[in-house]
């Protein structure tokens, strides 16, 4: 189900959204669509990151559990290599 919402726009803004819609032979209202749907998704992804990384201090002053980025980034580095490391472990 799809319900109409209307949102004010100043003249070059309104003006820029068209001149896409042209040079992609789209109409405005789909650019407008596309571009709060990208918005929506990439604000989501971001605030699921941001959660990850809240949950994962939280975890780290609980338990002190940690890696360095010295050990994080020789593992990686050995990556697709004949002498691929197994993953670090975690340690106080």
């Amino acid at each position: 189900m799809t319900t109409a919402t209307s949102i004010q726009l100043d003249d070059d803004l309104k003006g820029r959204i068209q001149h896409l819609a042209d040079a992609h032979q789209r109409t405005s209202h789909w650019i407008v669509r596309e571009a709060i749907s990208q918005y929506v998704e990439r604000e989501e992804k971001r605030e699921a990151l941001r959660q990850d990384a809240l949950n994962a201090w939280k975890e780290y002053q609980r338990t002190g559990l940690h890696l360095t980025g010295e050990e994080v980034e020789e593992w990686l580095a050995s990556w697709g290599t004949e002498n691929e490391l197994p993953p670090p472990v975690c340690h106080k």
